[in-house]
């Protein structure tokens, strides 16, 4: 052995015992000439090993064999041919693996056996794929190749919580081709989507179906938010019951006052606003003249699914409602109505008011202070203001939580708005009617909750419920077995991970590589 700065030479030759030739397996001590192979292997204290291996060639004693020499192998040092040890080998892959590309080939450097980037890839791509048993409950998702153009499928063993297959689309013919392929499958897990329903159906015609709950749930959702949007005059309740209460002072408090004071809310006017509403009207002027929804949206250059959404809707506000609620709030924000009531006491000392507030939590700059503050001199007092009414989304919130979890302000907030409306009070009671049938798998009372969702005037649940009864057989099983999607959506979380590490500049071959053989 010798060693030389940042290296480790091993000198090493093979036992005079027999070996075995690789053609027919017969046993020879007879040394035709020796050889020598230059195999690098794991670090020694942070310095390269570079074990210098003498290796004997040997004649074959069979005549019927078509080797006259043979090299012998040393399988638990290394591979044929191989100019790495089997265990550097499996160290680089598993990093490959795990890093992908550049960052791996940054690590080897560190590891003291650098390796360039496009021999790592090299090497994840000969890897073999997993030998799995076809497994006898299914996952299926989606996920991007390319977000809005190619999409992908992932397969997943939902007992074992293990890849098993990742397809190059995710169309019915695919999945169908690919259950056919590998009969067994006993249950599949998926979302809401028809593709999927249809490849199962063609693939694998006795399996049963399963749909994802929170996938129906969240469905649920987007209809009670239009069913909220449509009353959203009701909202304003909030307001008008408690304009009358002072807000609370409380000087020494180590968390911010929560009350949120400030102006009442004013039509929108922004370009997205005035877009929709140009749509909107351009829509419904086509369809009162007797245009198909399919000739709308080619004449507007709009999907069918946006004119639809038009179409259904009762009024633009109702459209409105998912847009512009992506702001982010002011780090002023909530201590706002702590410097209302402060100002009107007579407190105008901005550094004094910037000390008190940081005693509350406030983590900004006094600068953001100062231009608040600084128009308020000029008008003297602050008018009290009325409590801003809860947005749609946020009142959707409270009525999708489970009551005793809800904030008694938030509650005493939303008995107020149900108050106001026989429709969000009877919406209310449906919701916590299916979260309660969802919860304890008691799937067998869907048919007794969707009569009661026609009876009511709720068109919004109404078209929820025609989604239901189209895959019922699956919603079914879905709110009564166990079995869920809950581990696909983890590995597209993976996944995802797994395409940032490669700025998404992974091919399909290598990120498929990576999703199966990945710890």
């Amino acid at each position: 052995m010798t060693a030389a700065g940042l290296r480790v030479d091993l000198d090493v030759s093979t036992r005079d015992e027999a070996a075995v030739c690789s053609g027919c397996g017969t046993s020879s001590r007879r040394i035709h000439s020796r050889y020598r192979r230059r195999l690098s292997d794991t670090a020694i204290t942070g310095r390269e090993v570079v074990i210098r291996l003498r290796v004997r060639r040997l004649f074959c004693d069979n005549s019927g064999c078509g080797r006259r020499t043979f090299a012998e192998q040393l399988p638990g040092l290394a591979e044929r041919y191989a100019r790495r040890t089997t265990i550097l080998q499996r160290l680089l892959c598993a990093v490959a693996l795990a890093l992908g590309g550049r960052p791996d080939a940054r690590m080897t450097r560190h590891l003291a056996a650098t390796v360039s980037r496009m021999t790592l890839l090299r090497q994840i791509r000969a890897l073999p794929d997993p030998d799995q048993a076809t497994p006898r409950v299914l996952g299926v998702d989606d996920f991007a190749l390319r977000r809005g153009h190619h999409y992908a499928t992932i397969l997943i063993d939902i007992e074992t919580r293990r890849p098993v297959d990742v397809l190059g689309d995710r169309t019915a013919d695919t999945l169908a081709a690919w259950l056919r392929a590998h009969p067994g499958v006993e249950i599949v897990c998926r979302d809401r989507a028809s593709a999927y329903a249809d490849g199962i159906s063609a693939g694998a015609p006795n399996a049963l179906q399963v749909a994802d709950r929170w996938h129906i749930w969240h469905n649920l959702g987007e209809a009670v938010e239009r069913v909220v949007a449509r009353h959203r005059d009701c909202l304003g309740a909030t307001a008008v019951a408690e304009c009358d209460v002072e807000p609370v002072v409380v000087r020494q408090q180590q968390t911010p006052v929560t009350s949120e004071v400030i102006e009442p809310p004013t039509g929108r006017t922004d370009k997205w606003a005035v877009r929709t509403r140009e749509r909107y009207a351009a829509v419904h002027a086509l369809l009162g003249d007797g245009v198909s929804i399919r000739a709308v949206g080619t004449q507007l250059g709009l999907a069918r699914g946006t004119v639809r959404r038009f179409a259904r809707a009762v009024s633009v506000e109702e459209l409105l409602v998912n847009h512009g609620t992506g702001r982010r709030p002011s780090l002023l924000e909530e201590f706002k109505p702590y410097l209302h009531q402060r100002w009107n006491e007579g407190c105008t000392n901005a550094t004094q008011l910037f000390r008190e507030i940081q005693e509350l939590g406030y983590r900004g700059g006094s600068k953001i202070l100062l231009n608040y503050l600084h128009p308020f001199r000029a008008i003297g007092d602050i008018p009290r203001a009325v409590r801003k009414p809860p947005s749609v989304r946020r009142v959707v919130s409270w009525i999708m939580s489970e009551p005793a979890r809800l904030d008694p302000d938030d509650q005493q907030r939303l008995d107020a708005i149900l108050t106001m409306s026989a429709e969000l009070t009877a919406l209310v009671g449906h919701v916590r009617a299916f979260a309660t049938m969802m919860v304890e798998l008691r799937g067998r009372e869907l048919e007794r909750w969707m009569a009661a969702v026609d009876a009511e005037d709720l068109p919004a649940l109404h078209s929820f419920v025609r989604g239901l009864r189209r895959d019922l057989d699956a919603v079914t099983a879905g709110l009564t077995l166990s079995w869920s999607s809950g581990p696909v959506e983890g590995h597209v979380n993976r996944i995802k991970m797994i395409k940032r590490h490669v700025f998404g500049r992974a091919k399909p071959d290598l990120l498929r590589k990576r999703i199966l053989l990945s710890d």
